[in-house]
């Protein structure tokens, strides 16, 4: 294992996911908060995902000699599906709560967090500002021998280089959600990126049991995000011209493509701050009365109400029943 220490910076959706993925494969793992608020926010998170780990290998049990376990099987869990055996899941299983329990912590002291990490990852809000604020923060901190990546949706390395005091360690390392599952590991380079440290991320992307998907040159949203986007935007869209409302939208996606969840509901599982704030990133956003803009109006209103997807218990469908 070449990465010993790991830290994510942030702990929403994906970084939770990213951080106990982490911990499950054996790394030492820090995930640092900004407040004792976030904390909060976050433990109940850490609750949900690790519970949904432990809940999908113990139903991997039950597909063990059916023919569609190669295809079902939590892939980002088990490595190989070839030859598993029950008991060799409950030696999964049994690893898994030992390593949450004692690989897995929260952080609130910036500098204790990134002491001697071989690797940060920024798991933060698409939200440039704060990106950029996160990493003058963090500049002076982090060890010499530290790789930066950023987890960013949308943006491009290259926005950030020059205030990570480290270009040359810097890249992205992309994940999609419910990663324990969907275990894509995108990796992105900037123009300044070291192809040595590239590399050294595709092989942490792989010991974390991502399957690294390497990018030759940056793309605003990377391969996955660079067709989802436009997708999620068109039935936005959609909803903010009031074509129709998301339920019949979904509706419509699912029957005719036999896909298991719509837009909308990915829009859920996503968190609608996020989908917010890569909509304000638009210049037409700004712009009163265009699409965009009741695009963002639309937005802001379900998550000033709280309403920010699966994890908040309602977004545009109520979790809580």
């Amino acid at each position: 294992m070449r990465f010993k220490k790991v830290v994510i910076i942030g702990g929403g959706v994906l970084g939770t996911q990213i951080g106990l993925m982490s911990a499950y494969t054996g790394h030492d793992t820090t995930l640092w908060l900004r407040s004792e608020g976030s904390v909060g926010r976050t433990q109940p998170k850490v609750e949900q995902y690790s519970a949904a780990m432990i809940a999908d290998l113990e139903d991997a049990k039950k597909l063990v000699g059916n023919p569609m376990g190669a295809f079902l099987y939590p892939h980002g869990l088990i490595r190989s599906w070839e030859g598993c055996t029950v008991e060799g899941i409950d030696e999964l299983i049994a690893t898994a709560k030992k390593n949450f329990k004692e690989l897995f912590h929260l952080e609130l002291d910036l500098a204790k967090a990134l002491e001697d990490a071989d690797i940060v990852i920024e798991a933060m809000a698409e939200n440039p500002e704060q990106k950029i604020e996160m990493y003058g923060k963090m500049k002076d901190l982090i060890p010499e021998k530290t790789i930066l990546c950023t987890n960013s949706s949308t943006l491009l390395p290259s926005m950030f280089a020059e205030y990570t005091g480290r270009p040359e360690k810097y890249c992205a390392l992309h994940f999609a959600n419910t990663i324990w599952k969907n275990n894509t590991g995108e990796v992105m380079g900037h123009p300044g990126t070291d192809p040595e440290v590239y590399d050294q991320v595709v092989a942490f992307a792989d010991e974390i049991n991502m399957v690294p998907l390497q990018l030759h040159k940056e793309q605003p949203g990377y391969i996955l995000n660079s067709m989802l986007v436009p997708f999620l935007t068109a039935a936005q869209a959609l909803w903010a011209n009031e074509v129709a409302d998301p339920e019949t939208i979904d509706l419509t996606w699912r029957l005719a493509t036999s896909a298991p969840a719509g837009p909308f509901q990915i829009l859920d599982i996503v968190g609608l701050t996020t989908a917010y704030n890569i909509n304000q990133m638009k210049p037409e956003a700004q712009v009163e009365g265009t699409l965009t803009w009741k695009m963002g109006q639309l937005l802001k209103e379900k998550i000033d109400k709280g309403e920010t997807g699966v994890t908040a218990g309602k977004g545009f469908y109520d979790y809580t029943k």
